[in-house]
């Protein structure tokens, strides 16, 4: 099908809001790793959940920067942002989660990182061709 005038001023409004929202998240992870450091300088003291929720911001800035930079998002960029997500909520919780509760988080960071390897595995072993993907965004 052949995009008509409609469907490319849709395109171009969609593509508007889509950079807007990048740009207010790029703003609002810049502030919340400024009142990390602050929460950081005034305790005067760095904890390993300080470091995770550093680390996790540091991921989404080099998500939305590789986005940026090439147009599209590796599905493992998110993946990454999932365990150390999860991996500060084991840490920060670890005293009042049950035994449980402790093997399901572990078990789920588990998951995701085999996800990872396969999707890793599948990129290596099956990459994309440029022609794939012009054909694939043309239909």
């Amino acid at each position: 099908m052949q995009p008509n005038k409609f469907s490319k001023l849709g395109q171009s409004g969609i593509g508007f809001v889509e950079q807007a929202m990048l740009v207010f998240i790029t703003l609002a992870t810049i502030v919340a790793t400024g009142q990390a450091v602050v929460h950081i300088w005034v305790a005067s003291a760095v904890t390993v959940a300080d470091l995770l929720l550093l680390f996790l911001y540091l991921e989404i800035l080099t998500m939305l920067n590789h986005y940026l930079g090439s147009g599209n998002l590796p599905v493992r960029y998110p993946l990454y942002i999932g365990i150390i997500a999860l991996a500060r909520y084991l840490v920060l919780d670890i005293k009042e989660l049950e035994a449980w509760r402790i093997f399901a988080v572990s078990a789920s960071i588990l998951l995701i990182a085999i996800a990872i390897l396969i999707v890793r595995y599948g990129h290596v072993k099956f990459p994309y061709s440029d022609a794939h993907e012009h054909d694939h965004h043309s239909k």
